[in-house]
């Protein structure tokens, strides 16, 4: 059995990219993925159904789409939002477009959005 704390530690430790590519390796050795849960419950609910609620959306992905000349403005607002180190956010801020939220409520949505635009940055909601 592994030892839970050790790997708590190992995984508070992962970069935002390292934590992705986790991510993605777990979908594919275990075969599942969020999209599959979203995709199985579709059908489910019937094709006439399923239109509507597509139209409903109630995760939003708020994406950083540049950060409109004022790099360190936005740096620290994606630092206090996502409390990531200065490196990465750093990093998510120069490689956009990036998720700077993902699957999150309208209304959160909408507040970081509003947060970065202040800042200087360009940011959509997905």
């Amino acid at each position: 059995m592994a030892d839970i704390n050790a790997l708590v530690d190992q995984l508070s430790a992962l970069t935002v990219l390292e934590a992705a590519e986790l991510s993605k390796a777990l979908e594919e050795k275990w075969g599942v993925s969020a999209a599959a849960a979203v995709a199985v419950a579709g059908p489910a609910a019937g094709g006439a159904a399923a239109a509507p609620a597509a139209e409903e959306q109630t995760e939003f992905d708020v994406i950083l789409t540049g950060d409109g000349g004022k790099k360190i403005n936005v740096i620290k607002e994606v630092r206090a939002i996502t409390g990531l180190g200065l490196t990465e956010a750093k990093s998510l801020v120069e490689g956009a477009p990036k998720a700077v939220k993902e699957g999150v409520s309208k209304d959160e949505a909408e507040k970081v959005k509003k947060q970065l635009e202040e800042a200087g940055a360009t940011v959509e909601l997905k």
